[in-house]
């Protein structure tokens, strides 16, 4: 029995003296290289001396980007391949061996050791400065011009330009560039940098810049003019075309207040008339037989009083009561009243006379309420109807309708053009075919009677009436 315990206690002894002199192996195995279970940015060092680590973890290491933001949040990049971008890892990974005791290596086997470890950086100055000075930003700020100026734009509205204001130290800029890239950071924020500075302006510029916001102001115009459905604001282009310029700046008189070119404002509004006028304006018409007919002439459109619209610019123009940021909407003065108003002026509501098909139809707000045959003017005896865009300028019933040689009553009269207008003939028993092209009327729409009746109770004074073949 006593045998068996002293070599059982033996045993012990040299299992343990096994284990120590294990121990101590690798504690003097660890002692060049890095512990058991040791993991630097995702790469395996157990075993390994820095050289090797160092190695491996340039194998992985990229050139970074270098992301500059400026005070409006817009990014620049620079990719530090462009500076002879170099790096090393030796020295942060020999003070992480060095911190690592070898005879402590057993606790890695319990526990990873990891580490996220930065290299030293070196960079070309001369070529991270060349990708810098490439910047767009840094190139704009060259070339920006250290003063206000003032004149008008490619749409024709004055803008003002600050030179002064936001200004970048460059050089600044470009030592915290430099900062950046040697602390291993990837952002630099110019205005956490304090890059930014603003230049004080001497009189002349505050002169300059006082007058841009009255210029400001006066552009901000809120006329808008309402041709039916169509809006057209008075933009601060054209506001800028109204003032009388020398210099190129606006020309002020003896109460401060700018000058207006009554030229510029007249020529205005003759465009405007151009554009929206509907008097004497050939048409493109959908017709209810499917194709698109161009019309020219007719008696029916509106037509801007020129004079009118002139002279309340002239008065508006300088309003303050026009610059407040709310839109003033102005029904312009017309020479000739229309239905509709705008470039679609025909609008829903119109009669349509095709007198090629010999039909009539009436539409209001884009429902078709009445279709009847009518009989048109007569072809032969050269009487035909004429075409043309006019509208209903009356309505009577009751009439005697006289010409050369006939007098004809009727019950329902609505003149549109002179004396051609849609009435009932009850001489006819029919109508619509081709009656028209041999016994056609004098120039009236001839219509049945029932339909005639119905059209007169439906329809208004001012009416479109588009008539084509």
């Amino acid at each position: 029995m006593k045998k068996t315990t002293k070599r059982l206690v033996l045993a012990v002894l040299l299992f343990l003296l096994l284990l120590l002199t294990g121990y101590f192996i690798l504690a003097f195995y660890y002692r060049e290289g890095f512990s058991v279970n040791t993991w630097i940015n995702g790469v395996y060092c157990t075993g390994k001396t820095v050289e090797e680590v160092n190695s491996e973890l340039l194998l992985r290491t990229e050139a970074p980007n270098i992301v500059i933001v400026d005070r409006e949040g817009t990014e620049y990049t620079i990719s530090l391949a462009e500076a002879d971008y170099q790096a090393d890892y030796s020295n942060v990974l020999e003070h992480y061996r060095q911190e690592q005791n070898p005879f402590l290596w057993v606790d890695n086997v319990l526990f990873h050791s990891r580490r996220e470890l930065s290299p030293t950086v070196t960079v070309d100055v001369d070529g991270l400065r060349r990708a810098y000075d490439s910047l767009e930003f840094v190139r704009a700020e060259q070339q920006k011009n250290k003063d206000y100026s003032l004149a008008r734009d490619s749409s024709g509205e004055y803008v003002f330009t600050d030179g002064l204001a936001g200004r970048i130290d460059l050089e600044k800029a470009f030592l915290a560039l430099e900062n950046t890239v040697e602390n291993g950071q990837e952002t630099l924020n110019l205005s956490d940098s304090g890059c930014y500075y603003d230049i004080t302006p001497n009189e002349n510029q505050k002169t300059l810049r006082n007058l841009w916001k009255e210029i400001e102001r006066y552009q901000r115009c809120d006329i808008v003019y309402c041709f039916g459905q169509e809006r057209h604001p008075v933009t601060a282009a054209d506001c800028a075309s109204f003032l009388v310029t020398e210099n190129g700046l606006p020309v002020t008189d003896q109460t401060g207040n700018f000058v207006l070119d009554e030229e510029a404002v007249t020529a205005y509004v003759e465009q405007l008339a151009e554009k929206y006028d509907g008097y004497g304006r050939t048409r493109q018409f959908h017709s209810t037989r499917g194709d698109v007919i161009t019309i020219e002439g007719g008696t029916y459109g509106s037509k801007l009083d020129q004079k009118k619209e002139t002279a309340y610019l002239m008065e508006h123009l300088l309003d303050a009561g026009v610059h407040t940021g709310t839109q003033q909407s102005h029904v312009p003065t017309y020479e000739r009243e229309a239905f509709c108003y705008g470039r679609d002026d025909i609008g829903d509501t119109y009669i349509e006379v095709d007198m090629t098909q010999q039909k009539m139809y009436y539409y209001e707000k884009g429902e078709l309420r009445l279709e009847t045959d009518v009989v048109t003017g007569n072809m032969r005896r050269r009487m035909g109807t004429p075409e043309g865009v006019n509208f209903v300028y009356n309505k009577q019933k009751d009439r005697v309708l006289r010409g050369p040689g006939y007098a004809s009553p009727v019950k329902f009269w609505v003149p549109v053009k002179g004396s051609i207008g849609i009435h009932d003939a009850s001489w006819r028993k029919e109508f619509g075919g081709d009656i028209y092209q041999t016994a056609g009327s004098h120039g009236c729409i001839n219509t049945p009677k029932d339909k005639m009746e119905e059209l007169y109770d439906m329809v208004q004074i001012g009416t479109p009436v588009v008539m084509f073949y």
